[in-house]
């Protein structure tokens, strides 16, 4: 959806999400000291807990791999959604409806919260009653049964992936979406039902169809694919999807993603095939990478999707083999062998350079399909399969090569012309010129003239398939990648250690930690560069300050104290976190989870003691305050002593440390 989300939407989401329910889905939370839940972090392998959450702030952070962030980031990280993507997920659930800001400043709404519940549950129940359809009891999908069995699909197969039966009919499901509470409107809004001319009737889109559910990332149903029985009208189609919905954009989703995607991010390999019983027999075969596009060809924002899955941003080894995989993560294309999978390969082509990872082709020879080869080899074929994929590069250009006739001059000479272009749109300088000389030897060329015309190709801006991302789109440039997340300093001593807990009190406990004077404390009392730069990320959002005039901006509203005081903590940090750079933001979230020294209140220790958490903020704001004045004051008497009464600024620093001593005194009698 294009546009920018508003930001107070984004902030209603944050607050009316909890994110204990939405990391509990995914991770078995349990006490880790008061305020705070602990459990094994699902981003990496470990035995012991390291994974926190603190929920008044809203923010997670693992100690084992340094990964944290608010609720929208880890449903970026757990369900490998984009910023937008997870922001109007989650707003979906909290049933808030975002608004979008245009390019000219128009606000645009979305689709509201009910309306997409509303969509998504009519997609349920259908899914429900098309599985309830393809039942061996009931003699009108007999046909869709005898289909499907012959194809190797038992009935553990068909329900793992949901398949379903639409019986022949114009208005079945409407009954049933009728008799669960849907209106017209609904069904025809949700792409299960058309409606006919005028608006006179409301039939079923899918009739004596085989159906399979289209469902997103997240596993949600938001849409099907329909495969007719019958073959007598040619003029109704072979496949009908459901068509573009406020729920259901088929360029943006592929079939069995929402099986695949852990393993497509933990093996970095994701096999793309062409049809739904592709896919269930590739799964079956024992690759669970393996997903299908919708209807429709493989396109630029399928290549996001995938990459974003892969993980694999500027891995300048990308695609070099090591054994029998691919270092950096693989992109493998399966088509058939015919001249429509040549015609599907070339097109992927112009899609390749947006990923880092190597991409393939596997193109069985004898024109089966990834379900048909299952039938002919068994379990072993689709494997088999993908152990002779070749590089798409090679694969296109010997494609192109195979349209003229080597053996004369003329066809060489064509050929040249043919693959140069293609050979320039290679991105990598190092490639580009290792396939130079490649297809010198296919054409039986000198390899200087294969240069030369490729070279000339690079300077045309090349005209191939991939051109798009030639040496004029920064061929040879590394691709941005997001930098590692770096852990707080190592505690190696008491000063440092005093600093990383006035600091955590400071981000997990604002309002008591401005009581105790945190505003206050100079910069210069943290010694440890990442020490101070939080801090002062804190004091440039307004100090602890800020949060006491979120906490009194939010109680006109009329809610309890907690829910006002978690919802202004959780708006105080993100200003902070706003204004925070990558190295500053992690080093923030794993302040918010760490534990802190302090009794906690309600069996489950779910919340601090307050009155123990006061005096511990205020032992420590103080503590750290008297460090940082001896430590200002150390400087000044050093210089003092090195000046004499008649120099220019002796007086001013006589008054500071005049007034530091000052300062001194009342923290004394402070503690």
């Amino acid at each position: 959806m294009a546009g920018l989300i508003k930001r107070e939407d984004i902030d209603a989401v944050r607050e009316r999400i909890r994110i204990e329910d939405v990391v509990g889905e995914h991770v078995t939370l349990k006490s880790g000291g008061a305020g705070s839940m602990k459990g094994l972090c699902p981003f990496h392998d470990e035995r012991t807990p390291s994974f926190n959450v603190r929920p008044q702030l809203g923010l997670w952070h693992c100690f084992g791999c340094g990964e944290g962030g608010d609720v929208i980031a880890f449903v970026e990280r757990i369900d490998h959604l984009s910023f937008t993507e997870a922001v109007e997920y989650l707003a979906g659930r909290a049933g808030v409806r975002l608004r979008y800001e245009e390019s000219d400043g128009a606000v645009r709404h979305g689709v509201e919260p009910g309306t997409r519940r509303r969509l998504l549950e009519a997609n349920r129940v259908a899914e429900d009653w098309f599985r309830s359809q393809l039942s061996r009891t009931n003699p009108l999908a007999a046909g869709a049964g005898r289909f499907l069995y012959a194809r190797g699909f038992d009935d553990d197969a068909l329900e793992r992936f949901g398949v379903g039966f639409a019986p022949a009919g114009w208005d079945n499901l409407a009954n049933v979406l009728r008799s669960k509470g849907f209106t017209e409107r609904e069904l025809v809004a949700s792409g299960l039902c058309g409606e006919g001319a005028g608006g006179r009737r409301v039939y079923d889109r899918f009739r004596d169809r085989i159906m399979w559910p289209i469902r997103d990332v997240t596993g949600a149903t938001v849409g099907f694919g329909g495969r007719r029985l019958s073959d007598e009208d040619a003029s109704v189609p072979k496949y009908l999807n459901t068509p573009e919905t406020a729920i259901y954009h088929k360029g943006q989703v592929l079939y069995g993603l929402d099986l695949a995607k852990r393993d497509i991010a933990a093996g970095h390999r994701v096999v793309v095939v062409e049809g739904y019983t592709d896919v269930m027999a590739a799964h079956l075969s024992g690759v669970t990478t393996a997903v299908a596009t919708c209807g429709t060809a493989f396109g630029a924002d399928h290549a996001r999707i995938v990459r974003r899955l892969l993980g694999d941003a500027a891995d300048p080894s990308a695609g070099v083999l090591a054994g029998d995989r691919v270092r950096g993560g693989e992109v493998i294309f399966t088509f058939d062998g015919d001249a429509a999978g040549q015609k599907a390969a070339l097109r992927a082509y112009g899609e390749d350079q947006r990923f880092a990872a190597q991409t393939f082709v596997a193109v069985e020879p004898h024109g089966l399909d990834p379900c048909d080869l299952r039938l002919e080899e068994g379990a072993e074929g689709i494997p088999r399969l993908l152990e002779r994929r070749k590089p798409l590069f090679e694969f296109v250009i010997r494609t192109s090569l195979s349209h003229v006739d080597l053996e004369t001059a003329e066809g060489r000479v064509r050929g040249l012309r043919t693959a140069a272009p293609v050979v320039a749109g290679i991105r990598d300088r190092a490639l580009r010129r290792e396939y130079a000389r490649r297809l010198a030897g296919w054409l039986g060329l000198p390899e200087p003239e294969v240069l030369a015309a490729v070279r000339a190709a690079e300077r045309r801006g090349g005209a191939g398939p991939g051109s798009g991302w030639g040496p004029g789109g920064g061929a040879g440039a590394p691709l941005a990648t997001e930098a590692p997340r770096p852990v707080l300093p190592a505690v190696t001593d008491p000063v440092t250690g005093l600093e990383r807990q006035a600091l955590a009190v400071m981000v997990q406990l604002p309002l008591m930690a401005g009581a105790a004077g945190a505003d206050s404390i100079e910069a210069a009392a943290f010694a440890n560069p990442v020490h101070r730069a939080v801090f002062e990320a804190v004091q440039a959002a307004g100090g602890a300050a800020r949060a006491l005039d979120e906490v009194r901006a939010l109680a006109v509203d009329g809610r309890g104290r907690e829910e006002v005081e978690r919802a202004a903590l959780a708006r105080w940090v993100e200003q902070v976190r706003l204004g925070a750079g990558p190295e500053v933001d992690a080093a923030l979230t794993a302040l918010a989870v760490v534990e802190l020294p302090v009794a906690g209140r309600r069996g489950a220790g779910e919340w601090l003691d307050a009155d123990s958490a006061e005096r511990y903020a205020r032992d420590v704001i103080t503590s750290l305050a008297r460090m940082g004045v001896n430590r200002r004051l150390t400087e000044l008497r050093g210089r003092q002593r090195r000046m004499s009464p008649q120099d220019e600024g002796y007086r001013e620093v006589f008054e500071e440390i005049v007034g530091l001593e000052n300062k001194r005194m009342q923290l004394s009698m402070r503690s």
